[in-house]
């Protein structure tokens, strides 16, 4: 079976973190939903917002310096209990492609 592939042009988004589990990617408090939709909102969720719901200057995608389709993380990204709603939050938030 052939399928379309598509090329994409995009700056990156560097996420220099090892060992990223899906509870980073998308905090299970969040995993109330069954639709593929509305995830992207909670995307590292506690590594971009504080306790108060305030974003973290520093944290990457809080940084107006980067921004684009294609997230570069280190190794292991995505480790931990098999959860689609982390694959759904990445696409939702925009991300297209992961290399890690």
């Amino acid at each position: 079976m052939k399928e379309k592939f598509s090329t994409i042009t995009s700056t990156c988004v560097p996420l220099p973190m090892e060992n990223v589990d899906t509870d980073q990617i998308i905090p299970a408090r969040f995993l109330k939903a069954t639709s593929r939709e509305g995830f992207g909102d909670n995307l590292f969720r506690d590594w971009r917002y504080d306790k108060d719901g305030n974003p973290v200057k520093d944290f990457v995608l809080n940084d107006p310096t980067y921004s684009g389709c294609i997230l570069v993380a280190g190794k292991n990204f995505g480790s931990g209990s098999s959860r689609e709603h982390a694959a759904w939050a990445i696409h939702d938030y925009g991300f297209r492609v992961v290399v890690s």
